[in-house]
């Protein structure tokens, strides 16, 4: 049986991540509380993220950056989260 968890993303239950996706303290909490379809709209929104600010995930601060994001996008901590100011997706309308 899959691991359920109440994701604050979706908010409501759904599957769980097999395992913490992000090292440490905040990886941890993201485990606990975030679905894989959670997950899978914070990867589309990490895309943007890079794009648009043109952030490289070897670079010590675009990772400070990154969690910041991560914080606000999950748990509304924080000033980020949001898509980039300007986002444009490539969908058309």
């Amino acid at each position: 049986m899959s691991r359920m968890v109440q994701c604050v993303v979706l908010n409501e239950e759904s599957e769980g991540l097999d395992a913490p996706p992000h090292p440490g303290a905040l990886g941890e909490r993201i485990y606990a509380n975030v679905s894989k379809a959670g997950w899978q709209q914070w990867l589309e929104r990490l895309t943007a993220i890079i794009n648009e600010n043109g952030l490289s995930t070897a670079d010590p601060n675009s990772v400070e950056l990154i969690e910041k994001h991560m914080l606000g996008f999950f748990f509304k901590e924080g000033d980020y989260g949001d898509l980039p100011a300007g986002f444009r997706s490539g969908a058309k309308k």
